[in-house]
């Protein structure tokens, strides 16, 4: 008997007729032989309604506050994903976050996860019943409701794989695998059989919305079989395993954009040594990620300083960089919000050369100005203006030979 996850997200879980839907499928996964495990979202659109009720109240809400709130939305999906499953002839029981113990640091609406108490999960198991668990939420030390951020379902659903070492995590979800790019984008898009950890953890933090980055690092770490596949089909999906030479032969797996890049200048930085480290300890107090950083040749004593953070990291940014350049005696700081982040990624890179080249001259030639640039050993990313966004991706899709044969 094998031990599986199954993880649904919202598009799913949408309605009623989804949510009977997901029941069905857990049940014939219990009648195949194996122990289950149902890790769903909260409906389609809820966690955006529920945000838009806090926003309406306050433009800078307490973030615990807000985490109380956004959690409640997968509260109602364990609930009735349930009765579906009870509904059916089945035998099923729910968990919040705290029931089953997903135990995180206390980084409201952001939170990671340190542990996770399983026993709960284990005892439902042996009485035969399909254990149904809230994603995206856990509960710090101190009993605090915490969420896990976006996607962080995907997330939940691999920590618990990991936790109780089940064979498999299968993530459904309204695309039936992994994609060279999005199809919606590139119509000319191919799904992969299989994809490496490493090249799906690059896609995923470079805004490829299939899987969160947190669930991959974790499949990763612990090798845990990853399977993408769609609620709405038998479609096999896309596995996400370990490397092998076959996938070294392929120069570059896939493209992915990021709209949600805002890119901060802070002018007249002085040259003196330590000024970075003011800029960005000050911006990890807050919890803020940045990405893409360049620093220019200073003049007269003075550089700039740009990097790039979240579009939802912005107004956090904003604050923070009005009392460090007032600390630091720089410059104005300047925000641009049109920007959008194309990169190519694949384990083929490390024994190939030529291929940022290739990136550079291929923009070129379709008149897009690169604004930051940014690499790694399988990944090259280029900072452009966003309403050249979609035009990068297919030029490089069909220049690095993804697009769908004919």
């Amino acid at each position: 008997m094998s031990l599986i996850v199954q993880k649904y997200g919202g598009t799913s879980v949408g309605d009623v007729e989804r949510i009977k839907n997901v029941a069905r499928r857990a049940i014939a996964a219990k009648k195949a032989g194996h122990q289950v495990v149902v890790v769903v979202s909260a409906m389609s659109g809820e966690t955006n309604r529920l945000l838009k009720l806090v926003h309406g109240i306050s433009e800078r809400p307490n973030e615990r506050e807000q985490d109380v709130v956004v959690a409640t939305g997968e509260q109602v999906t364990i609930g009735l994903t349930s009765i579906a499953i009870d509904a059916q002839g089945g035998k099923a029981r729910s968990f919040m976050g705290h029931q089953c113990r997903i135990v995180t640091d206390s980084t409201f609406s952001k939170a990671r996860i340190k542990r996770i108490d399983a026993d709960g999960i284990f005892e439902a198991l042996k009485k035969g019943e399909i254990a149904v668990i809230a994603g995206f939420q856990g509960v710090d030390e101190e009993g605090n409701v915490t969420t896990l951020g976006r996607g962080g379902s995907d997330t939940t659903a691999v920590a618990i794989a990991a936790a109780i070492k089940a064979d498999a995590c299968e993530i459904y979800t309204d695309v039936d695998g992994v994609y060279t790019t999005d199809p919606n984008v590139a119509p000319k898009a191919r799904k992969l059989d299989r994809i490496s950890y490493e090249e799906m953890l690059e896609l995923a933090s470079l805004g490829a919305k299939v899987l969160q980055i947190r669930s991959v690092e974790i499949a990763m770490k612990f090798k845990v079989p990853l399977w993408v596949k769609s609620s709405f089909s038998d479609d096999p999906g896309t596995l996400v395993c370990e490397e092998d030479e076959e996938m070294e032969d392929i120069l570059v797996s896939g493209v992915a954009l990021d709209r949600n890049e805002a890119r901060v200048s802070v002018r007249d930085v002085p040259d003196q040594p330590g000024m970075a480290a003011k800029i960005f300890g000050a911006l990890d107090e807050r919890a803020i990620s940045v990405d893409l950083i360049v620093q220019n040749t200073p003049v007269k004593g003075k550089t700039d300083l740009t990097f790039t953070v979240g579009k939802a990291d912005l107004l956090k940014t904003q604050d923070v960089m009005k009392k460090v350049v007032k600390q630091l005696k720089a410059g104005p700081v300047e925000v641009d919000d049109q920007c959008a982040k194309v990169s190519i990624v694949g384990v083929g890179m490390r024994t190939h050369s030529g291929v940022a080249a290739r990136m550079f001259k291929t923009l070129s030639a379709e008149g897009v100005n690169i604004l930051a640039i940014s690499t790694s050993e399988i990944r090259v990313s280029c900072l452009i203006p966003g309403k050249y966004a979609e035009l990068a991706v297919r030029a490089l899709h069909s220049e690095f030979g993804l697009d769908t044969k004919a």
